[in-house]
């Protein structure tokens, strides 16, 4: 296993600006996941991490050693990519040995090693198939076997599901969470999907415009994100955010936006009035079918997914916004109809307008 530290860790090109001095300390044998929108520096710091980009400044460590200047051979890591980048002309098996013949491996312990990380990763009937006659998702398998086979103390693992279909998605990616718990290294994952990050990591990265946004377990990012952006990033459907502002009103505290009012005085009384975003999660949203209350907006539009169905509502703003009820179907509710939204003070996020979350008191 390996420890990873970055220490004001920076890449520009030119005058770009991709990765803006980050620091990061990865622990033996944990699944980290780097996590962002297109752009935003997670695949650049991987890279750097392998070795394939040099850092403008700062430093990367593994297991206190600064490894700037190592060949990516040098590192003891192993990197699987976006594309599969198997050889085609090549068979299964020798796609998966070559990484031990190029290290000069005997023949003997190459095939062994071979048939057993194929058994590991259940490919065992694909060695000696050619690549294109594997599927996408079998084809995943033989990358990660690849990188398996030369026994690295860390992995790293570049959108490896992204050009594979739900259903396969699903499946890698319980494989990938049986691998790390089988093997006990460290695993350095980079993805845009908020759901692979969530059902993965041990603690989340979120990056934006080059630097760490949070940092944080699933159920942090999810319950207690640090900013507007994360709340937005993460969920599906994401987190309800209105703007609006706090008012003082009748020696308590409201927000008002253009159609909601919500008391606030529970555990936001310490904020001084100005304008500021609501956020709920849909889930969190209880509606009634009565009509009466603060909050009444039509449905419009309703989605039922089996067991729960979304309700949306036009709350003034460019955005929708939605509750999640229980077994509720198009039948039990018609578009137009108003719905009584309430809101649980438990529940509510205040952003300021600086985008980073008022803690509550």
């Amino acid at each position: 296993m390996a420890r990873i530290e970055l220490h004001n860790l920076r890449k520009t090109y030119g005058s770009v600006v991709a990765v803006k001095d980050i620091n990061l300390t990865i622990e033996d044998g944990e699944f980290v996941v780097l996590v962002g929108p297109s752009g935003c520096g997670k695949t650049t710091t991987l890279r750097m991490i392998a070795g394939f980009e040099d850092p403008t400044a700062g430093e990367i460590r593994i297991d206190g050693r600064v490894v700037n200047d190592l060949e990516p051979r040098d590192r003891g890591l192993g990197m699987v990519f976006q594309s599969h980048a198997l050889f085609p002309h090549k068979t299964v098996a020798q796609n998966i040995e070559f990484g031990l013949r190029m290290k000069k491996v005997p023949a003997p312990e190459r095939q062994a090693r071979v048939r057993a990380v194929a058994e590991m990763v259940r490919i065992t009937h694909l060695l000696d198939k050619m690549p294109g006659q594997c599927s996408g998702g079998e084809s995943q398998r033989v990358a990660l076997a690849r990188t398996l086979v030369t026994n690295p103390s860390t992995f790293l693992l570049d959108e490896p599901l992204s050009s594979l279909d739900a259903k396969l998605r699903r499946e890698l990616r319980a494989e990938c969470d049986r691998l790390h718990e089988e093997l006990k290294r460290t695993f350095i994952y980079v993805t845009h999907d908020q759901e692979e990050a969530m059902t993965l990591a041990d603690r989340i990265v979120v990056m934006r415009q080059g630097e760490i946004e949070q940092i944080g377990s699933p159920l942090d990012i999810y319950s207690r994100p640090a900013s507007y952006f994360v709340a937005d990033f993460f969920g599906s459907p994401s987190m309800n955010l209105v703007a609006g502002e706090v008012v003082h009103e009748d020696g308590g505290v409201r927000f008002r936006s253009k159609k909601l009012s919500v008391d606030l005085t529970a555990r936001y009384a310490h904020v001084p009035p100005g304008k500021a975003t609501l956020g709920i999660r849909p889930e969190h949203v209880g509606v009634g079918f009565d009509g009466t209350g603060a909050n009444v907006l039509p449905a419009r539009l309703i989605e039922p997914l089996g067991k729960d169905t979304l309700i949306y509502f036009d709350d003034g703003t460019e955005r929708a916004f939605v509750a999640v009820t229980e077994g509720l179907g198009k039948a039990a509710l018609k578009v137009g109809t108003p719905v009584s939204l309430a809101f649980d003070p438990r529940h509510i996020y205040l952003f300021g307008s600086d985008g980073r979350r008022i803690d509550p008191k």
